[in-house]
Order: C-alpha cells, then structure tokens, then sequence
C-alpha cells in the first residue's frame, strides 16, 4: 500500500474514531479529560513582577508605552503622543464608559468623536479586556461599546488599561473575557501583539498590513 493510501486509512480510522466517541457522549458516556494546559514560567514564576515583564515584551513586539497615576492625565497623554508622531489630532473614542467618561475636554486642541470606525479616523482609544505579560498581548473584545473596527481600522490604535488589568498569562487574560446575559463568548476576541505586520511579500517586513502601524498603550495606575 502506498503512503498516501496509509495516509488516508488513518484519517478515515480518526473519523469514524470520533464519530463513535460522539455517539457515547450522546448515550451519557463521560467526555474524556484534557491534559493541562502547558503555562510558561515567564510570567508565574515566584516573584515576578508582571507591570514590569509586560513592559517589556510590548516594547520587544513594537509597540509604545506611557504610564500615568490617574485617568485624568490620559488626554494630555494621548495628546502627547499624537504630537511626538506628528499625527493629526483627531481621535475616534470608544463608546465604552471606561474611555468616554475620561475628562477629554480638557484638551480642547483635539477633535474629538465616538462610535464605531469607517475607515477615516486617523486614531482610535478604546479600552481592553486585560494585557498578558507573557508576550505583551492586548486581549480586545468585540460589543457594541467596543466596536471592532476601532481596533482594525485606524493607522494609529492608542489602548487605555488600568494597571490592574496586566495578567501574567493567556488564561488568566481568557477567565476576564465579559460574556453575555445567556453566559454566551462575545462574537470576536482578538489578541494583539504590537503593530499589524507582514512579511509574506518578498520577505519584506511591511507594518500596518492588516491593521494599525502603530500601537500605543497607556497604563493607568488608578482604575478606570
């Protein structure tokens, strides 16, 4: 018999394996158990600090950082940080109560709008569900308060995150993911790490390839 003939006897052997499984559980057989989840060391090992490990990895993936004390120094923060990039000074706002209760009148130069992004606004600020020390990830959930295209669309993303927000791990970031009144997943979750990139073309390292160029993120020791 040739490989590829062996190939698919054992992919058929597997479904019809699963199959059959299905049917027990449907019968009331047990599910049978997972192994553990292997969780790095990085960001559980005995002292580590994860504000600190966070800080890190974001700028090691490309990403920029400021820190404030309060909420109230964020405009002045994002207005900053749009003037050291020379940006327009134009930001979309998530809806979400965490960004739009931030006192933004305090920077009367920026032009200042909310809602869901079309594909014209320069930068957005949304908030995240939590930030992963381990790799220097964002985990940004899809609502109507946090509309996607606020996390896709613009050149420029600008995430607010208390501090309080940095976990050490993927799992501690999943189990902070909000679900729906029927205990539903929202539709999206994505986790980003730095600015979209790509080097599919001629091995050419292209940012901005599917999303923002550049990510920035400012961390709030007070919550939000």
């Amino acid at each position: 018999m040739s490989d590829s003939g062996t190939g698919r006897d054992r992919m058929l052997a597997s479904i019809k394996a699963g199959v059959a499984r299905q049917a027990e559980r449907r019968q009331g057989a047990a599910a049978p158990l997972k192994p553990a989840p292997l969780i790095p060391a990085r960001a559980t090992a005995p002292g580590v600090d994860v504000v600190d490990l966070f800080r890190t990895m974001l700028v090691a993936a490309k990403a920029t950082l400021d820190e404030v004390k309060t909420r109230d120094e964020v405009p002045a923060a994002v207005q900053k940080y749009l003037a050291a990039s020379n940006a327009e000074a134009r930001i979309r706002l998530s809806p979400d109560i965490r960004v739009s209760s931030i006192p933004w009148d305090r920077v009367p130069l920026l032009e200042i709008s909310a809602g869901r992004s079309h594909g014209k606004d320069p930068t957005s600020v949304t908030p995240a569900v939590a930030a992963v020390a381990e790799t220097g990830t964002l985990v940004l959930q899809s609502s109507d308060q946090t509309p996607t295209t606020l996390h896709f669309l613009p050149d420029q993303h600008v995430v607010v995150i208390s501090k309080s927000q940095i976990v050490g791990t993927y799992e501690d970031a999943l189990a902070r993911v909000k679900r729906g009144p029927d205990g539903a997943l929202p539709r999206t979750v994505n986790f980003v790490t730095g600015p979209s990139r790509s080097a599919d073309i001629g091995k050419i390292l292209l940012m901005g390839a599917h999303g923002p160029k550049k990510l920035h993120v400012i961390v709030v020791d007070e919550e939000l």
